[in-house]
C-alpha cells in the first residue's frame, strides 16, 4: 500500500495495520507484561494504540544485550559495517511509506514533513556508513627516537533519549554514527511518539545488525531514562530535550562520568537588515517558525528586523500566517497538530500571558481544530510583534508556531537582541553586505549561523549548541566523536 492507500485507511478505520507490540530486545519483540500506556493520535485526539511501559528488570535486560553485542560489533570489519549501515538506509526507504504514516499518527505533523523525516533517516545511514571504514587515527612526529600515532575505537554502549518532535530523523542521527563506529545501542522513545522506533529497530535486525546491537525499550522518561542515565555499562548518553531534564540527565550520569551529548532548547533568531530582501525575509521566517508547528528546538522564534523594513516584511508574513490551514497530518493540510493536549495548554498559557502584557498581536493567538471534524490539537499561526527584550515571549522556549518580533536601527542593537537569551542554538542573517554577514556570524554566540536562508545546510554539517541549548555536536564528521574514544599509542625505536 502506498502513503496515500495508508492514511485513507488509517482515516477511514481509525487504525494502523501491523504496529509493534512490546520491547525490542536482543534482536527480536519481547512480551512486555500488563503495563501498558495509550498512545493518542494529536491530528484527532484521540487514542489509536497502547504501548508498553518498561520497568527496570527491561531496561536491564536490553542494557546486558547492547553489553555482549558491543564485543562483538567491535571486531566486525569497516567494510561490513559499511554494508549494513546501506542496507538499513535501503530498508527504509523500501519501508519509507508505512514509517511516514505512523509518523504522522505518532506525532501529529504533516505526512510531507513525516516524508522527509524518514528519507534524511536513510540519508543518514548512507553518510555514516560511508564514514565506517574512515576512521582514521592520525602519526604523531616525537623525532627518530619514537613512533607514535593514535587510534579511535568505539566507547562501547550507547545509550539515547528521543524526543517527539523528531522522532525518526533523531533516532537515525543518533544510532547511525554509534553504529558507524563500533558501538552498541539502547534507546528509550519519548512517551507521546513510541512507535517508530521500534519499527526502525526491527528494520535494522532485518539489514544485518547483529541481535542486541540496537535495543528499544518504551516507556516513562522518569522511570527508565533515569535508569539509562545512572547505569554505569552506557558509556554515551545522548539527550534532546528541555533544559531542566538536560540538566536533571547531566546531574544522574555524573557519578559514572559518562560521557554527553545533550541537545537542548532554543530561542534562534532571523535578523534582517534594511537591504535584505522583505519577500525573502517572509519566506524564511515563515517557515522558521511555522514548520513541525513550530515544534523544533533550532526554530527560527525571534525575528528581528531593522525598522526600515519592518512593515514590509510583516505585511507579507501575517498574510500567509493567516492564510495557513490547519488540519490532520494525513489530510494535507499546510500545518499539523500540536503533539499532546498538556503541550498545547503550555503554548496557550504564554501567548494568553503575552496578550495580557499588551504584546502586538497580528495572527492567531488562540487554539484551533481541525476544520472537517471539529477535532485535534491545534494552535493557530501566531505573531506578536514589537516585544521588550526581557519580555517573556522573548526569552522564553515556547516550543509552538508563535513568532516573537523585535525592531532594531544599528548593526550593535542587532547582535545585542540576537545574543541575549540564554539559548544558543542556531542564528540567521539576511544582508547583501558580504563583510556584514561574517562579521555576525562570528559575532553570533551559537553552533550555527546561515546568511540569506534558514536552516541552510543539512545532515553533513555540525549541529548542537551553546549555552542552555547543550554540548557535544551531532551530524556530520563531528557527529562520530561522541562514539569514539582516542588512544595513543608510542613505540620506543631503541635497538
Amino acid at each position: 500500500m502506498t502513503a496515500l492507500d495508508l492514511a485513507q485507511d488509517y482515516l477511514t478505520r481509525g487504525k494502523l495495520h501491523d504496529l509493534p507490540e512490546g520491547h525490542f530486545i536482543d534482536g527480536k519483540f519481547t512480551p512486555a507484561g500488563n503495563r501498558k500506556m495509550e498512545s493518542f493520535d494529536p491530528g484527532r485526539a484521540e487514542i489509536f494504540a497502547e504501548f508498553s511501559l518498561g520497568d527496570e528488570a527491561q531496561m536491564d535486560k536490553a542494557i546486558g544485550a547492547a553489553e555482549r553485542a558491543a564485543g562483538h560489533w567491535r571486531q566486525v570489519s569497516p567494510p561490513e559495517r559499511c554494508r549494513i549501515l546501506n542496507n538499513v538506509a535501503r530498508l527504509f526507504r523500501e519501508n519509507a511509506d508505512r514509517l511516514s504514516v505512523l509518523e504522522v499518527v505518532d506525532s501529529g505533523k504533516t505526512l510531507a514533513e513525516a516524508q522527509g523525516d524518514v528519507q534524511s533517516s536513510a540519508r543518514l545511514f548512507e553518510y555514516y556508513a560511508g564514514a565506517a571504514d574512515k576512521l582514521d587515527g592520525r602519526s604523531v612526529n616525537l623525532g627518530t627516537a619514537y613512533t607514535a600515532f593514535t587510534v579511535r575505537e568505539p566507547v562501547g554502549v550507547t545509550g539515547h533519549i528521543i524526543p517527539w518532535n523528531y522522532p525518526t530523523s533523531t533516532f537515525a542521527r543518533g544510532v547511525a554514527p554509534a553504529l558507524a563506529a563500533g558501538c552498541s545501542v539502547v534507546a528509550k522513545p519519548a512517551e507521546t511518539t513510541p512507535f517508530t522506533a521500534l519499527v526502525m529497530a526491527e528494520l535494522l535486525s532485518e539489514a544485518g545488525v547483529p541481535d542486541g546491537l540496537v535495543n528499544v525499550v518504551t516507556g516513562l522518561g522518569s522511570d527508565i531514562g533515569a535508569q539509562m542515565a545512572r547505569d554505569p555499562r552506557i558509556k554515551q548518553l545522548t539527550f534532546t530535550g528541555s533544559v531542566n531534564t538536560g540538566v536533571s540527565v547531566a546531574q544522574t550520569a555524573a557519578p559514572n562520568v559518562t560521557r554527553l551529548t545533550l541537545e537542548l532548547g532554543g530561542k534562534s533568531p532571523l535578523i534582517a537588515f534594511e537591504d535584505a530582501d522583505p519577500e525573502k525575509v517572509a519566506d524564511g521566517a515563515y517557515w522558521a517558525i511555522f514548520s513541525n508547528s513550530g515544534q523544533i528546538c533550532s526554530a527560527g522564534s525571534r525575528l528581528i528586523l531593522h525598522k526600515s523594513i519592518r512593515d514590509d516584511v510583516l505585511a507579507i508574513l501575517t498574510e500567509r500566517a493567516l492564510a495557513i490551514r490547519t488540519g490532520h497530518g494525513l489530510t494535507s493540510p499546510d500545518m499539523g497538530a500540536v503533539n499532546s493536549r498538556q503541550h498545547l495548554a503550555r503554548i496557550k498559557a504564554h501567548v494568553d500571558a503575552a496578550k495580557a502584557r499588551g504584546a502586538n498581536l497580528l495572527a492567531g493567538g488562540d487554539v484551533a481544530t481541525d476544520l472537517d471534524t471539529g477535532k485535534g490539537w491545534f494552535f493557530q499561526p501566531t505573531i506578536l510583534a514589537d516585544l521588550a527584550p526581557n519580555d517573556p515571549a522573548v526569552q522564553e522556549e515556547i516550543f509552538g508556531p508563535v513568532l516573537s518580533v523585535q525592531n532594531f536601527e544599528t548593526e550593535d542593537e542587532a547582535v545585542s537582541l540576537a545574543n541575549g537569551t540564554e539559548f544558543g542554538l542556531i542564528a540567521s542573517v539576511y544582508t547583501n553586505d558580504v563583510g556584514r554577514s561574517m562579521r555576525i556570524a562570528s559575532a553570533m554566540d551559537c553552533g550555527q549561523v546561515s546568511v540569506n536562508d534558514y536552516w541552510a545546510g543539512g545532515l553533513e554539517l555540525p549541529f548542537g549548541g551553546n549555552k542552555k541549548s547543550g554540548y557535544g555536536r551531532e551530524k556530520g564528521w563531528e557527529g562520530l566523536d561522541a562514539y569514539t574514544k582516542v588512544k595513543s599509542i608510542t613505540i620506543s625505536n631503541a635497538s
